[in-house]
């Protein structure tokens, strides 16, 4: 269960980094794209915090 919140936080770390300056940079339709990767990246991510510091949060 560790190594799965491991990679959700990084996976979640990574979209955000990558979501948040595309949503800038990119023309219309794309940086909507770019948005919700990062808004997912960060949901990703604090998931991936719930797994690891509270075991049976989920279930």
């Amino acid at each position: 269960m560790l190594a799965l919140s491991l990679v959700l936080i990084g996976g979640g770390l990574l979209a955000t980094a990558w979501g948040l300056p595309a949503a800038h940079r990119l023309r219309r339709p794309w940086g909507a794209v770019a948005a919700l990767t990062a808004l997912g990246g960060v949901v990703s991510a604090l998931m991936g915090v719930l797994l690891a510091v509270v075991p049976h949060f989920f279930g």
